[in-house]
């Protein structure tokens, strides 16, 4: 974005302006910023919410899936919207809340051949999905991309979320080194979830984004946190980069993306 805000621009984002940390030098960041999710569901609900809300500029979504009646328990930018691609329920929400956001959209599913280059044009990636096979690629991607990861993933009545920095910070794989195998997990369909979790987990990735695209405040770069939503519990996890990681570490052995590792 070049040049200051309107007259309307600076109604909307009073609120942002009147915090000394932000301004309007900041939502002129935002305004000028742009950031992929990835996943339009439970997580991605909030998370789209939230950064149209704060003027975040050009908004990417990335979902192949469709609305379905199940998802209305929390996904809830999709109501009204069922059997409807998410990504254009997505699109649809965003364009009603702020017309200063410009929505692209991408229907299908992010895979080893196409993530590499939907990534590149934007400023910060969120992994609002849903599997260990997608979350290992986001990952993996934005390191070799060099592009900071708003990470969060929920289950049951848990979620956790951690910010990667690449060449900064650990990365996913530096806690996780490798995906569990699919016998040993479950998904939210199989296992459920309550349907405030994501809300809770997503706000916190849109905090973190809006955070590093204005650069203020500490990121949970480093640091993971897990959320117990029975106990009412917020812990934090030091984590520390492991120079024996297979993708960051002194000796990566995880060099490209290859098509049948995910």
């Amino acid at each position: 974005m070049t040049g200051g805000l309107n007259d309307e621009q600076r109604r909307r984002y009073a609120r942002h302006i009147v915090l000394p940390d932000i301004g309007e030098d900041g939502q002129i960041k935002l305004l000028g910023s742009s950031v992929l999710c990835i996943g339009a569901g439970g997580l991605g609900s909030p998370v789209i919410q939230y950064l149209a809300a704060a003027g975040v500029g050009t908004l990417g979504i990335a979902d192949d899936d469709i609305v379905d009646f199940s998802n209305l328990q929390r996904q809830v930018i999709h109501a009204g919207n069922l059997d409807l691609l998410k990504v254009e329920s997505a699109a649809e929400f965003v364009r009603k809340l702020n017309t200063d956001v410009t929505v692209k959209t991408y229907e299908d599913r992010i895979t080893p051949d196409n993530i590499m280059d939907i990534i590149t044009d934007y400023d910060m990636v969120v992994d609002a999905s849903d599997n260990f096979a997608t979350r290992y690629l986001m990952n993996d991607a934005c390191v070799l991309a060099g592009k900071p990861l708003a990470h969060g993933s929920i289950f049951q009545f848990e979620g956790q979320v951690m910010t990667i920095l690449p060449h900064e910070g650990p990365c996913y794989r530096c806690l996780f080194e490798k995906a569990p195998p699919p016998e040993m997990t479950r998904t939210c369909q199989e296992a459920g979830v309550i349907g405030v979790l994501p809300g809770v987990i997503g706000v916190i990735q849109a905090t973190e984004v809006i955070k590093y695209l204005i650069g203020i405040g500490e990121l949970l770069a480093g640091r993971m946190i897990y959320y117990d939503a029975l106990k009412m519990t917020f812990d934090e996890i030091s984590i520390k980069k492991n120079p024996n990681c297979p993708l960051c570490g002194e000796d990566p052995r995880i060099t490209f993306i290859e098509s049948n590792k995910y």
